[in-house]
């Protein structure tokens, strides 16, 4: 339905279909043009919850204003899209600049803190590595803990996000304090990632 209305949605350079939605599960994703109105899109969504008999939750509804600076400050301001437009209800969260919001795992925003994004991952692996340590692992342990807490926590943000320098630099300090017990390393990292017959552990 959203594909097939009168919803402008983005208009891509040298991509012949407009970008309106995406979906994944139960979470919508509609990217609307400054000209597109909110209630038309209400409208399609509620003719799809009564064909359905799925419910729309309005009160999840986030909005990231797209756009230049002056145009986000205003969407921001009057809670419309356009100035043509009514407000938009109450109950529908605008994000404020460097104010970041999730979507299918993955955060967007305008001018937001990648580092800080990856705030809450980084302080679950630590809290991870931290438990596992106290079984007091083997060398060949410690690699597997590491593939399995570190790549498996870190793998789809990097893929979705990127991943900072900064944060990069962090985990290899993680890997490195928790690979020698906090201790002073005897080999380099690149000497882990090394095969076994070449001095290495395949880290």
């Amino acid at each position: 339905m959203l594909r097939h209305s009168e919803l402008q949605g983005f208009k891509i350079p040298k991509v012949k279909d407009k970008l309106i939605t995406t979906l994944f599960a139960d979470d919508t994703t509609v990217f609307l043009s400054e000209f597109d109105k909110f209630t038309d899109l209400e409208l399609i969504l509620n003719k799809w919850c009564i064909a359905s008999g799925a419910c729309f939750n309005v009160n999840k509804t986030e909005v990231t204003p797209v756009g230049n600076p002056s145009y986000q400050r205003d969407v921001i301001s009057t809670r419309c899209i356009h100035p043509s437009q009514e407000p938009l209800a109450n109950e529908i969260h605008i994000a404020q600049d460097q104010e970041p919001v999730r979507v299918l795992g993955a955060w967007i925003g305008n001018h937001i803190d990648q580092t800080t994004i990856w705030s809450p991952v980084m302080d679950k692996i630590k809290d991870n590595l931290n438990r596992w340590n106290k079984s007091h692992p083997t060398l060949f342990g410690h690699r597997l803990i590491i593939q399995m807490v570190v790549g498996g926590m870190t793998q789809y943000l990097a893929k979705v996000q990127t991943m900072p320098k900064q944060v990069e630099d962090d985990l290899q300090k993680i890997i490195r304090n928790f690979m020698w017990d906090g201790k002073k390393a005897p080999v380099n990292i690149n000497t882990l990632h090394l095969p076994i017959r070449q001095g290495g552990v395949k880290l």
